[in-house]
């Protein structure tokens, strides 16, 4: 896709993530230098241990730096407190999870319109998008079933139709095939790719797969808290 805009959307300047452990220090992240451009779907790729979780924290405005600089649509956001990350978290940055997190309690129409909660969309508004949304990834009939009633392959399609509730720049997905079968995966990332292709989504993708790899514009790999080397 042709880039019409030249800034990055989220830029990682020199970020160290240091972890105490009693008396030791544990380096997660190593002078991590990124940037990840508007319209880009981009993969962070690495084994176990590597930082890419951590990685993702930073980029989704999970956590801060021990020291750097992380900026989000111009704005640096690695001294923000929680309220203030929070409110950046839900306006402009959407999540898809391995592990799904959807409300057990709530049908997915109601997971769906959860984030819309937190930035005063009236109900009915929320409710009319969550629909939208269901029926954008094939779920409009199963609005009022509860995770529990969903397969894993459809209680990712909630989580994805959830990510794009309050219209974020960009979406984070942290190994989003890894709870489902090679058939399903396939759609899940599909549904990803047609997000960027047809709607021009900004998409952070963090995997250890090297399969999903071909979704991408750019891979960046990690290891040991640093980038080893970025494909385009």
């Amino acid at each position: 896709m042709e880039k019409i805009e030249t800034e990055p959307i989220i830029e990682l300047r020199d970020v160290w993530k240091i972890y105490k452990m009693g008396n030791v220090e544990v380096p997660a992240l190593r002078g991590l230098t990124m940037k990840v451009y508007p319209h880009e779907f981009v993969a962070i790729m690495g084994p176990s241990g590597s930082g890419k979780s951590t990685a993702m924290n930073m980029i989704g405005c999970l956590d801060v730096p021990t020291k750097g600089e992380i900026y989000l649509d111009g704005e640096d956001v690695s001294r923000l407190s929680e309220s203030d990350l929070a409110q950046i978290r839900g306006r402009k940055i959407g999540f898809i999870f391995q592990t799904f997190n959807l409300m057990p309690r709530l049908t997915a129409l109601e997971n769906v319109m959860l984030p819309m909660t937190f930035q005063d969309i009236p109900r009915y508004e929320r409710e009319r998008r969550a629909k939208k949304l269901l029926e954008d990834v094939g779920l409009g009939k199963r609005i009022y079933h509860k995770p529990s009633e969903l397969s894993g392959g459809e209680r990712q399609r909630v989580a994805i139709a959830r990510s794009l509730a309050n219209n974020p720049r960009v979406i984070l997905a942290d190994e989003p095939t890894g709870n489902l079968d090679s058939k399903m995966g396939r759609e899940i990332m599909e549904m990803l790719l047609e997000l960027h292709n047809s709607n021009g989504k900004t998409i952070v993708m963090v995997t250890h797969d090297e399969s999903l790899s071909r979704y991408a514009d750019k891979i960046i790999h990690l290891r040991d808290g640093r980038i080893t080397e970025v494909e385009q």
